[in-house]
């Protein structure tokens, strides 16, 4: 931790040389059969514009989920060497076979384990109800929070599936099929569990079950920023321009992030990125995605549902789409 640090500290010129020198590593390792994993967003058109300085021909590899903002399709598009994969399911039919993706990752797959008991799930049932493993130890962070609770008993189903079939299952099938070992703009800012799986394996998981490299991954958003701003990186249009705030830090005018437009995961966290939700800028910028995804696939009900049951009452302030 003290080391990941000490890198987080570095100037951006530093951590510029220390990625080149991770992307070399890894290119070196696969013999060159690799790719670069690439949403369109800001952190994955950093790490192009990094591989590509030393590798220009390294493709470009976009799973097309159908979520993404026209703008950024459309970045993706203008990309030369870009690969675009498809999910099996379109989102409509993910949401209704295993459910909503709300809250975060782990409460969604808490909620769907601990809605769905069985005799060979009593260890990891244990786990999310009581916080306590299988070897009779607590586990911080593992235990469903409280204020979440309602959605085991909620009218309709929630999971955390929905980018394991969108976006992971394309990718590991381009990954069977060509050979291709991928580097993937992910920071170990983003979440706990990403600086977990960094001060595991570092830039390169050369031993992990599905080997990848991350070599940005000591990076902070604003590194990331400020590489884009330094070196001119084409940023698709719906971010906006890139200014400094009241307190010095950069940010965009325009959305903080892109991701899958109608997920709901983190957006009672959305008050951090500005005084709107994401939903709230959606219905704002692209009010016909937002109609589709409150009213035809019915999210609006989901997170009203949401909004009327949780036990908080900072939460159930903090959950806002734009409905009035």
């Amino acid at each position: 931790m003290a080391q990941l640090q000490e890198r987080r500290a570095l100037p951006l010129g530093a951590k510029i040389e220390m990625s080149l020198a991770r992307i070399r590593d890894w290119y070196m390792a696969w013999d060159g059969n690799v790719s670069v994993s690439y949403s369109g967003g800001k952190d994955s058109s950093v790490l192009l514009w990094l591989v590509r300085r030393l590798y220009p021909d390294v493709p470009a590899v976009f799973p097309h989920t159908g979520l993404e903002y026209p703008e950024v399709v459309q970045r993706v598009l203008d990309t030369p060497g870009h690969v675009v994969l498809h999910p099996k399911m379109r989102f409509a039919d993910v949401i209704k076979v295993y459910g909503w993706p709300i809250a975060s990752k782990k409460i969604a797959r808490g909620v769907e384990v601990l809605r769905n008991p069985t005799p060979n799930n009593k260890n990891i049932y244990r786990l999310y109800n009581e916080g306590i493993n299988r070897f009779g130890d607590k586990v911080e962070g593992r235990r469903v929070s409280d204020c979440w609770r309602f959605l085991v008993r909620a009218p309709f189903k929630v999971s955390d599936k929905c980018c394991g079939v969108m976006k992971k299952e394309p990718a590991h099938r381009y990954s069977r099929e060509t050979g291709r070992v991928p580097f993937v703009g992910l920071l170990a800012s983003d979440s706990k569990d990403r600086e977990i799986n960094y001060l595991k394996h570092g830039c390169n998981a050369y031993d992990s079950k599905e080997p990848k490299s991350t070599p940005m991954a000591f990076w902070t958003e604003q590194d990331v920023l400020k590489c884009i701003l330094r070196y001119n990186i084409p940023l698709a249009s719906v971010y906006g321009r890139i200014e400094h705030d009241d307190k010095g830090r950069l940010l965009t005018t325009g959305v903080r992030r892109t991701g899958c437009l109608f997920c709901a995961f983190g957006i009672h966290m959305d008050y951090k990125d500005g005084q709107k939700t994401r939903f709230e800028m959606l219905k704002e910028t692209h009010p016909r995605l937002w109609h589709y995804v409150m009213h035809r696939l019915g999210l609006h009900g989901v997170l009203s549902y949401c909004r009327t049951h949780t036990s908080m009452p900072s939460l159930a302030r903090r959950i806002r789409w734009g409905e009035e």
